[in-house]
């Protein structure tokens, strides 16, 4: 199926290439276009998908009506929203392509089957699940106790050459400022150099 996910999961676990290609049986292939939304805020999220090219954004509106975006998911990323997947209720989050995407996706059921009968997938997920809880632990304390240029330079570090990607305003949504200020914090930056 594709190289990208099997070096993904390796960072996790060690398959076989007979167990890889059970693993990915279950999996489907699928296309977004560009602005095209894979999840809606309010419909239920049955699926993890793996993106294999292209970029998303996962992001949900304030109550002022603001976009806030929680992370991108670039070649390598994967996309769901965890809690409408585990406790089957609405989603508050939305999941929109950023570019022409491609990603493999599996539904709730099937990755369910894959942890009876292939017990190591179960781990792999394991794993993987608690190092998103870190990544999101790590947001939270970056949002709630850095400066913006700091948050900035995180989003450099994080996600290099995605700036060029995508737009200063989606930048801006990510860092919870407003696009002006990102455009302070950019220039004062460029004087420093």
């Amino acid at each position: 199926m594709s190289d990208l996910l099997y070096k993904n999961i390796s960072n996790y676990i060690n398959l076989s290439q007979e167990d890889f290609n059970q693993f990915t049986k279950p999996f489907e292939y699928k296309k977004f276009k560009k602005k095209e939304v894979v999840l809606k805020e309010g419909d239920y999220c049955n699926f993890e998908g793996f993106v294999l090219s292209g970029c998303f954004k996962i992001y949900y509106l304030n109550e002022n009506g603001f976009e806030q975006t929680l992370y991108f998911a670039v070649e390598g990323w994967w996309i769901t929203d965890i809690d409408s997947l585990i406790n089957n209720v609405p989603s508050i989050l939305n999941i929109e392509a950023l570019e022409d995407s491609e990603v493999l996706m599996i539904s709730k059921n099937d990755k369910e089957y894959l942890y009876e009968v292939m017990p190591q997938i179960e781990k792999l997920f394991r794993i993987m699940n608690q190092k998103s809880s870190v990544a999101l632990q790590r947001r939270i304390l970056s949002l709630t106790g850095k400066t913006a240029d700091k948050r900035y330079l995180e989003f450099l570090e994080k996600y290099p050459g995605l700036e060029q990607r995508i737009t200063q305003q989606q930048v801006a949504s990510y860092l919870g400022i407003t696009h002006e200020f990102l455009s302070k914090i950019r220039r004062k930056m460029s004087l420093e150099k």
